[in-house]
């Protein structure tokens, strides 16, 4: 069977990676990339081994050799790259967040189904094995049941000076607050009943740091720190009544380290080069089973998310924080 043609919207940081793990999933290839500046774009693509560059997204799109447009552009473009690709009748694998407003993300999915194509937000964190590991182990109530979950993520804008831009949908928030709802609702296997968040803004117009609370439906917390400014330790942790979960790195953790009440110490999860290839070789079954939506990250998980991200925004009044 020939692996799916990709073709590649944006030469961002995580596009490198994209394509790597596409190639070694041996069910995809990169055939085209396209840049805002031509030059760049075939400047990466001799990087990259790729076929084909363009010097706009729209000419990449057109392209009728391929079958599944990757978007990775800032966040303020995925909507419409995301459309247009649909439009030409590509498949979308979307980076997070998804959109910016859950109104884009249901119409989006729309078009897909009108058009018999498959969509779906490129959330890897749900896809990591050690996360199904850590749903396994929380459902056979070996640490009891879990209470409280504690996640903090930290990144320096530095290398993407757009995450300054609440034009361009930079801030905290929609940088990282999306892998920590995915992740509570798929490893307790229960929706987001209530949230609410704060935040604080530097010189920049956008939210440097954020907090976000959330409840369960089955009773947990979980509150999820992101911050711009410092580099803090990047964990989560699962606390239970006979335990907790450590998890670092969690939205690409290979690994994560279970410490009973007892002084047992058991390690889950598995090693790997490439962390996307996970969501990659999943996205790539449903194409090739002809599934409109994913499972696992279908329309209802990405919608939901993107409304609890944009209902804590609505709250912030810029001009204050």
């Amino acid at each position: 069977m020939k692996p799916l043609r990709y073709g590649i919207i944006s030469t961002a940081s995580i596009v490198p990676r994209f394509i790597a793990a596409l190639r070694e999933s041996g069910s995809g290839d990169a055939v085209a990339i396209a840049s805002r500046s031509a030059d760049k774009a075939a400047l990466n693509a001799a990087e990259w081994d790729i076929a084909r560059s363009y010097g706009s997204y729209d000419e990449l799109a057109a392209d009728d050799s391929i079958d599944v447009v990757y978007v990775a552009p800032i966040n303020s473009e995925h909507y419409r790259c995301a459309k247009m690709a649909l439009e030409h009748g590509r498949h979308v694998v979307c980076e997070k967040p998804f959109t910016l407003r859950s109104s884009e993300a249901r119409e989006l999915f729309a078009i897909a189904r009108e058009r018999g194509l498959f969509i779906a937000e490129a959330q890897k964190a749900v896809f990591l094995p050690v996360m199904s590991d850590i749903k396994r182990l929380l459902a056979s109530e070996r640490l009891g049941r879990a209470h409280f979950m504690d996640m903090t993520s930290s990144c320096s804008p530095s290398y993407n000076e757009w995450l300054h831009s609440r034009e361009a949908g930079g801030g905290a928030l929609y940088g990282n607050a999306g892998y920590a709802i995915h992740i509570a609702k798929f490893i307790f296997g229960a929706g987001i009943t209530a949230y609410s968040g704060l935040c604080t803004k530097g010189d920049s117009a956008v939210d440097e740091q954020c907090a976000l609370c959330l409840r369960l439906g089955n009773g947990i917390m979980a509150i999820s720190k992101i911050s711009t400014n410092v580099m803090a330790e990047n964990k989560a942790v699962i606390y239970c009544d006979k335990g907790r979960i450590e998890i670092a790195d969690y939205w690409k953790a290979r690994y994560a380290t279970v410490r009973f009440n007892s002084g047992d110490i058991q390690t889950l999860g598995e090693p790997c080069d490439h962390e996307l290839i996970y969501e990659i070789e999943h996205f790539n079954r449903c194409i090739r089973d002809g599934l409109p939506q994913s499972p696992i990250m279908d329309e209802a998980a990405t919608v939901s998310a993107i409304e609890i991200m944009e209902d804590i925004q609505k709250g912030w009044s810029y001009s204050d924080i």
